[in-house]
């Protein structure tokens, strides 16, 4: 069974390990934690078989939304999880009100770069040596009312 739910305190452990898993330059469980305290951010697990398998943090400033992070268990990719995470985020826009968001990604990540495109995002711009550990351009995403 798959749930998608906010974020509770106790899963600040296991989001912080598969943060290390998911990213060459994770998060620190403080930045988590600061993350999960902010009245700007919205973190949401996504629980499979009663284990945590993903996370999104999606942040709104002044009516735009940004993609923070979003992660899924490595040996759980494939199965459709980010995507669910994905229609939580956009619903939450819609009923929020936001209207555009943003997000930076890998150029090289095709199968990210493949899901948000699904969802309406477009390449506006790319910047320049972005990421660290290797690195790498990042494609900036944008969403936007048309």
């Amino acid at each position: 069974m798959i749930v998608v739910r906010e974020m509770l305190p106790e899963d600040l452990e296991s989001v912080a390990f598969l943060e290390k898993k998911s990213f060459s330059v994770p998060w620190s469980r403080e930045a988590i934690a600061d993350a999960a305290e902010s009245p700007l951010d919205q973190i949401w697990v996504l629980m499979a078989d009663g284990k945590i398998a993903g996370y999104c943090d999606f942040r709104i400033i002044a009516g735009e939304g940004e993609l923070m992070r979003i992660a899924v268990e490595p040996s759980l990719r494939g199965r459709g999880f980010g995507r669910k995470l994905m229609e939580v985020l956009t619903e939450t826009a819609r009923k929020k009100g936001v209207e555009e968001i943003t997000l930076e990604v890998r150029v090289s990540n095709a199968t990210a770069v493949a899901l948000y495109k699904s969802f309406g995002f477009r390449i506006e711009a790319v910047r320049k040596r972005y990421y660290t550990n290797p690195v790498e351009d990042a494609f900036i995403m944008w969403r936007r009312r048309d």
